[in-house]
């Protein structure tokens, strides 16, 4: 059975990313993409470890908020 994961990734305020599961209570935050990428995995594991089953698969959706003021279009 193949059950995708879902998280919203997200630029921190302070700089790096933050992570939250969409469905789960799982969240992270990292400084680095790469160091993002292990966190979520150690997360997932984690909070999956005692169910009887788990995602196969891991999809990190990158969200970028920007602000455009009318009168600059």
């Amino acid at each position: 059975m193949l059950v995708d994961l879902i998280f919203e990734i997200r630029d921190a305020e302070e700089g790096g990313f933050h992570a939250r599961a969409l469905g789960h209570a799982i969240f992270t935050q990292a400084g680095t993409w790469d160091e993002l990428r292990s966190r979520v995995l150690e997360a997932v594991s984690l909070h999956f470890e005692d169910a009887p089953s788990r995602p196969q698969v891991v999809q990190m959706h990158y969200v970028k908020d920007e602000l455009i003021p009318l009168e600059d279009a």
